[in-house]
């Protein structure tokens, strides 16, 4: 997942979801592993495992900043507004900081591009944006931060398992994230790759512990990449901040790294390298051990009841604050500096038009103004009622 935004229809708080960037990168790689012992020449290291070219990932990055620009364009800042930010981009200028202080598009535009908007999920059937909320971002600022963690992260993944693992593990993760993030946001819109990118992370935990014997310095990689985890996580206690999507994301990449980036062991690849004219005088040794199967299973067991099971909820227009009162500390906690309650407000407007002249009066503050509109939708009325209200 990544940013959450005020629905168009009701506020205009903007929340944000971010992904750490960088700091797992080598870290939660741990120790390096173990080099087979097998014989090579002098001149040759024997490599147990392919190192694979980054593709997929670099493809990723290029369509969220392509969806970023389209977003843009669609947003067309001074059409609605005349107070747009870098006003030399054109339709490419920014919507006020008051409204998008991370330089993007308005809520309305992210809504018609594709956020998640649980409403819409439930009582129109667009399950479709579980998906497409993935891709698109709040802002700049959203999406450099975020893109920054998927080269740090991403790229070094899938050079070690390759496009076919991490291209479902990411966008599964993020899928999860969208779902977890849906049965508890209330009113706000969803959208960005944090999810996704939370998937990465869960997925390179449990990798470590899948994959426990071939690694050296066990212990060290271990606490390392717990601490990073730890630190991310954390930031979604902060407001403003969707936390579920967060856990969410983790979550099922944790357990899909168990399905997905499970690893030999080393005497099987070993045996299974000893170069021509020489014999192994060892027992041959099972390709996987006992553990790693039995939570190969348990893994994808909990995915799929998970999954059933968030979706049924989903459609039936389950409120997972209701039986869990306290769920909401798990995005938001409180404390002297800021508060978690909800500090934006409905919005409404009284409007008239002559013409292509429209003139909107704040129903709270009686602030008037006039608008020069051609063909304006309700989209556009209801972004200069947001303006004129705040």
């Amino acid at each position: 997942m990544g940013r959450r935004e005020a629905p168009p229809s009701d506020e205009v708080e903007i929340t944000v979801q971010n992904a750490s960037r960088g700091a797992a990168a080598d870290g939660s790689r741990g120790g390096e592993r173990r080099r087979s012992e097998g014989k090579c020449s002098k001149d040759e290291e024997f490599r147990p495992f392919r190192r694979w070219p980054p593709v997929l990932m670099p493809t990723f990055i290029a369509v969220n900043v392509l969806l970023f620009a389209i977003s843009m364009y669609v947003n067309n800042c001074p059409k609605n507004s005349s107070s747009c930010v870098a006003g030399f981009l054109g339709r490419f200028s920014f919507q006020p900081l008051k409204e998008n202080p991370l330089f993007g598009p308005s809520a309305a535009t992210l809504l018609k591009m594709g956020a998640l908007e649980v409403s819409k999920v439930t009582y129109d059937h667009e399950a479709w944006r579980l998906i497409t909320c993935m891709w698109l971002h709040a802002g700049f600022i959203h999406l450099v931060s975020n893109m920054l963690s998927l080269v740090f992260i991403g790229i070094r993944l899938e050079q070690e398992f390759g496009f076919l693992r991490i291209g479902p593990l990411y966008i599964i993760s993020g899928i999860g994230g969208s779902l977890m993030s849906a049965l508890f946001i209330e009113s706000t819109i969803s959208v960005g790759a944090s999810g996704a990118l939370f998937g990465l992370l869960g997925a390179m935990l449990s990798e470590l512990i899948t994959n426990w014997t071939i690694y050296a310095n066990k212990f060290a990689a271990l606490l390392t990449l717990v601490v990073i985890i730890g630190i991310n996580l954390a930031v979604g206690f902060l407001p403003h901040v969707d936390n579920f999507a967060h856990i969410g994301g983790f979550m099922t990449g944790f357990l899909l790294g168990f399905v997905l980036l499970i690893r030999p062991q080393f005497g099987y690849v070993s045996q299974k390298n000893v170069p021509i004219g020489y014999h192994a005088s060892a027992p041959k040794k099972p390709k996987y051990k006992t553990y790693q199967y039995i939570l190969w299973g348990i893994s994808i067991a909990l995915l799929i009841i998970g999954f059933i099971v968030g979706l049924v909820l989903l459609f039936q227009g389950f409120d997972g604050h209701k039986p869990c009162s306290w769920c909401h500390y798990l995005s938001c906690v409180p404390t002297s500096s800021w508060s978690c309650n909800k500090s934006s407000k409905s919005v409404s407007c009284m409007s008239s038009q002559i013409g292509y002249q429209w003139n909107l009066t704040c129903s709270d503050s009686g602030k008037t103004k006039n608008y020069l509109l051609k063909d304006a939708t309700d989209a556009q009325i209801l972004e200069l009622c947001t303006q004129l209200c705040t």
